[in-house]
């Protein structure tokens, strides 16, 4: 997986967010970004919000997968 997509992934998230999934290890950091990747292009609702603003949606798409993947 492209280290870019980690940096992608961990620069949507919140700082607090940030700091969790940053000191995990690069596999597990992989996994969240795949994941998050996957809501990206998997989710409709999504969509509509990327249209409006990128980086909005990338920020929800972030907090979903880490709520789901650390509860």
């Amino acid at each position: 997986m492209s280290s870019d997509m980690v940096e992608r992934f961990l620069a949507a998230l919140d700082p607090a967010h940030r700091e969790v999934i940053g000191g995990k290890a690069r596999a597990e950091q992989e996994r969240f970004a795949a994941a998050w990747e996957e809501e990206l292009e998997q989710d409709a609702d999504l969509d509509t919000l990327d249209e409006l603003s990128p980086p909005a949606a990338e920020q929800e798409a972030a907090r979903r997968v880490v709520e789901r993947l650390t509860d």
